[in-house]
């Protein structure tokens, strides 16, 4: 019965969702009514990718920044957007391409240095036994390489399909299976041997 309605809501916030995407399209494209669309599609999505950016790059300023430069991104080329995906699912791929250029610029800056940073500061204080497990399990996640950390947070914590994630990520499905599944054991065995 829980999967019942489980399955009906989700199958309902997707009607929503592309009505959403219709309406918000169709006030982007005529030029009287684009900056009410670009409004409205930021209102509408702004939440759900600061949040994809926060889980990728953790600072909140890196994530705010970011989450700008989507959306100017997003404006300067909405010309470009064909419709054949769905609005977040193009908003994730700039917000994606965003962070991986941030991870690129921070390489030659010594991007353990912040991860080690970062998980100091996720373990500065006494935490209570869950909390402590949330942080190895925030941890773990930190540690993996780039591509795989991506494909974990967009699949574990935005929910998204293989297919969602292999149009954001110009990836193939099968590809993206294995990173996940990589991603997981070793996030199990990083949990595992803390």
């Amino acid at each position: 019965m829980y999967s019942f309605a489980s399955k009906y809501q989700k199958a309902l916030k997707q009607v929503t969702i592309e009505n959403s995407d219709v309406h918000i399209l169709s006030l982007i494209r005529d030029p009287e009514t684009k900056d009410k669309g670009f409004t409205l599609m930021m209102d509408t999505y702004k939440e759900r990718i600061y949040w994809h950016i926060r889980r990728l790059v953790v600072s909140h300023e890196d994530a705010e920044d970011i989450l700008q430069e989507t959306f100017i991104n997003a404006y300067r080329f909405a010309g470009s957007f064909n419709g054949e995906s769905r609005i977040y699912t193009w908003l994730y791929r700039i917000a994606t391409n965003e962070c991986i250029g941030l991870f690129r610029k921070n390489k030659n800056n010594r991007m353990e240095e912040l991860t080690d940073k970062v998980v100091g500061r996720l373990t500065g204080n006494d935490l209570e036994n869950s909390e402590e497990i949330q942080v190895r399990f925030q941890e773990a996640i930190l540690k993996l390489p780039e591509k795989q950390r991506i494909v974990f947070n967009l699949r574990y914590y935005d929910d998204l399909s293989y297919e969602e994630i292999s149009l954001i990520m110009n990836t193939s499905v099968s590809a993206l299976k294995t990173n996940y599944h990589y991603a997981q054991e070793k996030i199990k065995q990083n949990m595992l041997n803390y």
